[in-house]
């Protein structure tokens, strides 16, 4: 039963970008290769992350420990925005080098689309690597002759916590992308500024959990950030597709 129980916790952290990767991104190579390449690098962050936190660990279980993991996630969040727009450029360079391609193939350029696709896999990655780095890590001992729980959370096993958290950051990280791209290319500030706002709210939402069976509360108040990246992705995608529709479009004459 707990091999069963592991492949759950598993498949509830990633199961929805699983779903997403098969009807969308492995249909196109260019999309699998993004995809596994935004993995790669957001995973070696986390690692450099991790060995900067390892000269303050550990750190003592009690109130006062709220400030230290406080600043270790505000440094996270800073580190891994700037990471986001250094992203970004590297994207945006391949872009002009695709678009120039196409011109000299004549071939049509990127798509509005297309570039949502983009960002949506380069997101997906970030996503992934969180979940592998703070969830499937974790899951080892989940396929074991018991199961595990925390003080702070008597509730839930600490495996399903740590997949019901993991699913949330997967959602957040890859519709932020999207929303972030569309900022950086726009130029709309909203949009820019909104993406980091919701990274540093859901991460300091997980102290939550350190609060005695705070996890009861800091679970759906994360799903509440992860419903509304979901939402204003939404609106933002439709808004932007919508305008491009409304258009006027100019046929040459070639008679």
């Amino acid at each position: 039963m707990t091999v069963a129980a592991g492949i759950g916790y598993a498949l509830l952290a990633l199961g929805p970008s699983l779903s997403l990767f098969v009807s969308v991104i492995s249909h196109k190579p260019f999309l699998v290769l993004t995809v596994l390449s935004s993995t790669l690098l957001w995973l070696m962050s986390l690692i450099a992350l991790s060995a900067i936190w390892r000269a303050f660990l550990p750190i003592r279980s009690s109130s006062s420990s709220w400030l230290p993991f406080s600043i270790l996630i505000f440094t996270s969040v800073v580190f891994q925005e700037g990471l986001r727009i250094l992203f970004w450029r590297v994207y945006k360079k391949l872009e002009d080098i695709l678009d120039a391609f196409a011109d000299r193939v004549s071939k049509p350029r990127l798509f509005l689309t297309d570039k949502m696709q983009i960002a949506l896999a380069g997101g997906l990655g970030h996503g992934v690597a969180h979940a592998v780095f703070f969830c499937l890590s974790l899951l080892t001992p989940a396929f074991g002759s018991a199961t595990f729980y925390v003080e702070k959370c008597s509730q839930m096993p600490f495996f399903l916590v740590s997949a019901l958290i993991a699913l949330v950051f997967v959602t957040i990280h890859t519709f932020s992308m999207v929303i972030a791209f569309n900022g950086y290319a726009e130029r709309n500030k909203v949009d820019q500024l909104i993406v980091p706002v919701v990274h540093l709210i859901a991460g300091m939402l997980t102290l939550v959990n350190l609060a005695p069976e705070g996890c009861i509360f800091g679970i759906p108040l994360l799903y509440l950030m992860a419903i509304f990246t979901l939402v204003y992705c939404g609106k933002m995608v439709w808004k932007r597709l919508t305008e491009r529709e409304s258009r006027p479009r100019f046929v040459a004459n070639l008679s």
